[in-house]
């Protein structure tokens, strides 16, 4: 008998894979916040920001989302300039401050 080392492929590839880049999802916390009006959100239920952040924050004297909104409408919604400001507030990182953003930015598409 013959006893060769056989090559084994892959049955699956010929199929699509995945991306290998990080893809945009949204959360669900972000989902819940742009479906209805801003009125007396926390801070902390802006997509982005937890406990730690949202503590920051609220040190800082942003204690309500639309404390954080009304800084993202001074900032004329420039996406650049809003996550620059939240990573010096509070140490925001890259994600969270992206998050952050496009949360604000939807809830304003819906609503403004």
């Amino acid at each position: 008998m013959d006893f060769r080392a056989s090559v084994v492929t892959d049955v699956n590839s010929d199929k699509e894979k995945p991306p290998s880049y990080p893809v945009a999802t949204t959360s669900q916390k972000h989902k819940n916040f742009v479906v209805e009006p801003m009125k007396e959100k926390s801070v902390r239920e802006l997509a982005g920001i937890g406990l730690v952040l949202g503590g920051r924050l609220e040190e800082k004297g942003f204690c309500k989302a639309k404390d954080v909104l009304g800084q993202f409408l001074l900032l004329k919604q420039d996406k650049t300039a809003f996550k620059s400001w939240l990573r010096q507030i509070c140490y925001a990182g890259n994600r969270q401050s992206e998050d952050c953003y496009r949360c604000l930015r939807e809830w304003c598409d819906a609503f403004l």
